[in-house]
């Protein structure tokens, strides 16, 4: 959840923000006075994905094979969603405001129907929306106390399960509770749990190059 911003130095306001790589903090507008309406903007603008915490425009970066990682799940959790009809999946340019002031971009999310009124789909730039399994694929910029603090506040707010996908470990640990987790390496099968019930995944599939 959001925290207050208590930064006095640029050094503060990293470390408040996860200890991020400077290069990902946008300075316009200024650090502290950023708003949802600029989240949408600078996507609209510039065709760059911005993170909302506690005033600050962060922006989201993927590389190629993490986007290809991100994509698979999208495809294999998408066609189990379709098929026993449980709700609905989006991919990496998915905004969703979790609290006022907090807009998260994971990189795959899935939101159960129960949660969509008439199951009508968002049509809003960042729906007020907070979904019931999210995957993050840890790329090059991101850091371990960014990753906590997004566990924090998904599992504060809502959320039920989350992976954590490591590309360059070829791991994955399954989060079911903020302090519950279970690393899974590529001798294992993952599962949805009680969230996705009857979906798996052998791990080993997911980091094998297409082709081979």
């Amino acid at each position: 959840m959001p925290s207050i911003p208590t930064a006095v130095t640029v050094s503060d306001l990293l470390y408040q923000l996860g200890d991020i790589p400077a290069s990902r903090v946008r300075l316009q507008p200024v650090p502290g006075t950023a708003t949802e309406a600029d989240v949408v903007t600078v996507h609209d603008r510039e065709n760059r994905l911005c993170e909302l915490v506690d005033g600050v425009l962060v922006e989201k970066t993927m590389g190629y094979y993490e986007s290809y990682i991100a994509a698979t799940l999208i495809r294999l959790i998408g066609n189990f969603v379709v098929e026993h009809d449980l709700g609905i999946v989006a991919g990496a340019d998915g905004m969703m405001r979790l609290a006022p002031g907090l807009v998260r971009i994971p990189d795959v999310s899935f939101v159960a129907w129960e949660k969509l009124p008439g199951r009508r789909l968002p049509r809003q730039p960042v729906p007020d929306l907070v979904p019931d399994l999210v995957v993050e694929v840890l790329s090059e910029g991101n850091t371990p106390r960014e990753m906590a603090r997004k566990l924090d506040e998904y599992f504060a707010l809502g959320v039920w399960l989350v992976w954590l996908v490591n590309p360059e470990r070829e791991t994955i640990t399954v989060h079911t509770a903020r302090h519950q987790s279970t690393m899974l390496d590529t001798s294992a099968i993952l599962d949805g749990g009680a969230v996705l019930p009857g979906f798996t995944l052998s791990i080993c599939t997911l980091f094998t190059e297409p082709g081979r």
